[in-house]
């Protein structure tokens, strides 16, 4: 068995698949989830998936003395990776001090006791959202970090720079923190997936969950921006492709072959889709015709972002494999197992 993992937000939707990646590759894990975006059941499918069942401790990361009890209990800890957040634009433009509390006070509390082990390795869930409407596409990680146009966004720029100034004074403590795009699809055995509670706040599964019928229409936020539809433009990467990148960046970091111990990669395709795009690429992927309609533009939504993947495929040897069409196909295929679960129950 390889190094314990800690795994935070791991019922999560990137979280659960970065679990079972790290488990098919020998790692043991233990899970902190406080289920409030997750599900217990969630933990049956990734037990299903490997034959083993990782360790889940459900508590809120905001609880400072639960996080030093954690660890007290769970010594031999070395990895963590963090995923815990609240993660919706919108949601955070309408309630951003739920966003700055969640966000902020747990990274601080893991840091703080990271900061104090002789060895320790950070992965942090960070986003392009920290690049804001970059000026020049594809967007590099040399690109300017803007003014964050959402408090979700201004959370992960503040989290990167809080991770930066600790390890600065804590040599010990070794980060990198990985900017991903729009992360999409599910495992390919569909037994876990993207299940946010309540409405979908990402395109994907409000679009699949319109597709089955629990939505009336898909709302298309705006046709006026200046791209080729007008639509906006994301990279969507494949989730088991991203789940990949974060067990190769911490084991960059545990076999100590990085040349400082704080770096950031931007992880992504490389290439952008507009929304009508996924839009017909899924209907031609899954014959199944989409309702949608145009509405006004969302606020904290950009025109266009999509990755320049060059640090990521040469320093990590890492490169996203799947297609679009493959993710959309794994996302249907996922939203049909939800329906026949809840038409079984």
């Amino acid at each position: 068995m390889k190094a314990k993992i800690l795994v935070t937000g791991g019922l999560g939707f990137i979280g659960s698949h970065t679990v079972v990646a790290l488990l098919e590759q020998d790692y043991d894990v233990v899970i902190i989830d406080n289920l409030s975006n997750s599900s217990i059941e969630v933990l049956g499918g990734i037990t299903k998936i490997t034959g083993r069942t990782p360790e889940f401790e459900n508590f809120d990361l905001r609880n400072k003395e639960q996080v030093i009890e954690f660890f007290d209990k769970y010594p031999e800890i070395n990895g963590v990776i963090h995923f815990a957040a609240s993660k919706a634009v919108g949601e955070s433009v309408e309630n951003p001090l739920l966003y700055y509390e969640n966000n902020l006070s747990t990274l601080i509390h893991l840091l703080k006791q990271l900061s104090k082990k002789q060895d320790a390795n950070f992965i942090f869930s960070s986003s392009c959202t920290v690049y804001g409407q970059a000026d020049t596409l594809p967007i590099s990680e040399d690109a300017p970090v803007k003014k964050a146009m959402s408090p979700y966004g201004n959370t992960k720029q503040i989290g990167e720079e809080i991770i930066e100034d600790t390890c600065k004074v804590h040599p010990n403590l070794k980060a990198i923190s990985l900017r991903y795009f729009n992360p999409v699809g599910a495992h390919p055995s569909a037994e876990i997936g993207e299940l946010p509670i309540g409405t979908p706040q990402n395109l994907i599964p409000f679009l699949t969950q319109t597709a089955i019928g629990k939505r009336e229409q898909l709302s298309v936020f705006g046709d006026d921006y200046p791209t080729s539809d007008g639509t906006c433009i994301r990279d969507y990467i494949h989730v088991m492709d991203l789940a990949q990148a974060h067990i190769i960046a911490l084991e960059r970091l545990m076999q100590n072959k990085a040349e400082n111990n704080y770096n950031v990669f931007n992880l992504g395709t490389g290439k952008g889709n507009s929304v009508l795009e996924v839009i017909k690429t899924f209907e031609n992927s899954t014959g199944v015709d989409l309702p949608y309609k145009i509405v006004g533009r969302r606020e904290g939504d950009i025109t266009a972002a999509y990755a320049d993947t060059g640090k990521a495929n040469s320093v990590l040897n890492w490169k996203a494999k799947y297609t679009l069409d493959d993710a959309l196909k794994s996302a249907w295929k996922w939203e049909n197992k939800v329906k026949e679960k809840e038409t079984q129950e």
